[in-house]
């Protein structure tokens, strides 16, 4: 293969990766489930919603440091695309009172869970973005209630960026 066919090769490729997949061409009250996951690709987990809703899970992580909520009613029709991990959905969650169900509605499916069995804990981790990298970590007693939940700066990203 000669060097202009490559590079135009490598181009194709990676102008197919840059697509955001954040649904930003879906029309909310028009568009339905299968114009949703031909838009975003298969989504990751399917779960069931309020008052009858499916939400159907993209999560970009772990270098996308997204993960959309694709709203849809009992028509099958798109009621919103939402980016889930933000500062403010965290602070919806109540350390004490919170189930793993209840952050998994509002965040999505975690990047990463890691058993803590000497501190009889789980912790969920989501790789989020804010000013810098963020890293989003909820932990759970075994009996499923949230024990803390906190976003910090995600170490790993921040010593990458600093080779």
């Amino acid at each position: 293969m000669n060097k202009t066919l490559a590079f135009a090769a490598y181009c194709a490729v990676i102008a197919g990766c840059a697509g955001t997949g954040d649904g930003s061409g879906l029309v909310p009250g028009q568009s339905t489930s299968a114009d949703v996951e031909k838009a975003m690709g298969p989504s990751a987990e399917k779960r069931a919603g309020p008052a009858g809703e499916t939400v159907l899970w993209f999560p970009r992580m772990p270098y996308g440091r997204v993960s959309y909520a694709a709203r849809i009613g009992k028509d099958d029709k798109l009621i919103a695309v939402e980016q889930r991990l933000t500062r403010e959905n965290l602070a919806m969650l109540k350390p004490g009172a919170s189930r793993e169900n209840d952050v998994r509605d509002l965040l999505g499916p975690p990047n990463r869970i890691d058993p803590f069995p000497r501190l009889q804990r789980d912790a969920w981790s989501y790789q989020a973005q804010g000013m810098n990298p963020q890293l989003i970590v909820t932990q759970f007693s075994k009996d499923g209630v949230l024990r803390e939940a906190f976003m910090i700066d995600d170490p790993e990203a921040m010593n990458r960026s600093n080779m």
